[in-house]
């Protein structure tokens, strides 16, 4: 049972507020170290503190039934979310925090409260404390066991098990002191244009991948694969045309259960600060006005942009053959709200921080024709944005 069942049965229904607050001021200035944080340019928003702990699936009736006032000049955005980064397994929750402070693409901004929640841990700011200055770096797979592990992949694409799997690889950071997430999630911003920067509960990262937003009854998705230093080669390579293709496929049919008039725009080469990218922009329209974004994320994840496909398959041989649990890497990670309208990027780019340690992970899509020393490469170049915001001088 969930907070916010627990609030409803007891007669005690919980109470939003929201005001437009002055918009001249950094989103991270309002970032508390065990918040949320969901950032794009110069729009976004930033959470703290716990109101009610939902399934998915409840969330949009959950919040449409938290009572919501607002005066007359504040953004239609405004008021109570739902928010989380969810494992790459099934299972998790999304928190609807006591606080969130926004900013939206017109650049009005916004503060909600929801009454008698419970605001969260007092943190203590880490900008007066000494940064990490000693770090030890360490890979948890060798490039041997890389190779085997590519290997055994290809033999199961040989015999038509799959046409294709996504295998991902961690690497493990020690520092002498405990990581200041808002130093990391700040130079994410400045170092990865073009990224939805995210945080949840000690994730942070830097993901270029939109799973699905819902604006009304317009959706849309921008699913990636394939992957070079070079957009020109990446446009002629064969090998990375199909591997997109597979992608673009299953989204289109994933959409296609809950929607109709889908179209797709592409493949585009989209270039990131470290690597391009292959990428198709996908809309559709919702075919009925219950459909929530999280319906959307469950019928969606995973892809084959972090799966494999079959999907059943792919994910029976990635469980297989991967040394170390995924967590939250690669798993869906957003909000929604009272409309069921919302947000969810596939969350890449990112890392585990616990204190001084962190675990960062990286996957590259094996196909027909994959070369174990070149998606080697291909991880490295995705590891390092989290890399260097974490182990910097």
């Amino acid at each position: 049972m969930t907070t916010a069942d627990l609030s409803l049965r007891s007669g005690v229904r919980l109470h939003a507020r929201s005001v437009e607050i002055d918009p001249d001021f950094d989103l991270l200035d309002a970032y508390a170290a065990g918040g949320f944080a969901w950032i794009a340019g110069d729009e976004g928003f930033v959470a703290s503190g716990r109101a009610a702990a939902l399934d998915p699936g409840d969330a949009r009736a959950a919040l449409a039934a938290i009572d919501h006032s607002c005066d007359g000049a504040t953004p239609p955005g405004a008021g109570p979310r739902a928010v989380g980064a969810l494992p790459f397994e099934v299972g998790g929750e999304l928190v609807v925090p006591a606080s969130i402070v926004g900013r939206d693409a017109s650049g009005r901004a916004w503060r909600t409260i929801v009454e008698h929640a419970d605001p969260g841990p007092r943190v203590e700011s880490l900008a007066e404390q000494p940064a990490p200055s000693e770090f030890r770096v360490s890979a948890a797979q060798s490039r041997a066991e890389w190779h085997a592990m590519i290997d055994q992949a290809l033999a199961c694409i040989r015999r038509g098990v799959i046409d294709k799997v996504v295998l991902a690889r961690a690497v493990r950071i020690e520092a002498d002191r405990p990581f200041d997430l808002p130093a990391v999630l700040a130079y994410l911003r400045r170092s990865q244009p073009g990224c939805f920067v995210y945080a949840d509960r000690g994730f942070v990262g830097a993901s270029p991948e939109l799973l699905v937003r819902k604006t009304g009854s317009s959706i849309t998705s921008r699913p990636l694969a394939g992957t070079a230093t070079d957009a020109t080669s990446l446009v002629r390579s064969a090998k990375d045309a199909h591997e997109h293709r597979l992608v673009v496929d299953a989204v289109v049919e994933a959409l296609g259960r809950h929607c109709t008039a889908v179209r797709t725009d592409g493949p585009h080469p989209l270039q990131l600060a470290d690597v391009t990218h292959l990428a198709t922009t996908v809309t559709a329209r919702a075919g009925d006005v219950g459909l929530s974004v999280t319906d959307l994320v469950r019928t969606l994840h995973p892809t084959p942009a972090v799966g494999g496909t079959p999907r059943d398959a792919a994910l029976e041989i990635l469980r297989m053959l991967e040394p170390q649990a995924r967590g939250r890497y690669a798993g869906p990670c957003g909000w929604v709200d009272r409309h069921g309208d919302g947000e969810f990027l596939v969350a890449l780019r990112g890392g585990e921080i616990d204190g001084a340690r962190a675990v960062v992970h990286a996957g590259a899509g094996i196909v027909a024709g994959s070369d174990p020393d070149a998606e080697w490469v291909e991880t490295q170049q995705k590891l390092t944005p989290m890399l260097q915001a974490l182990v910097r001088p």
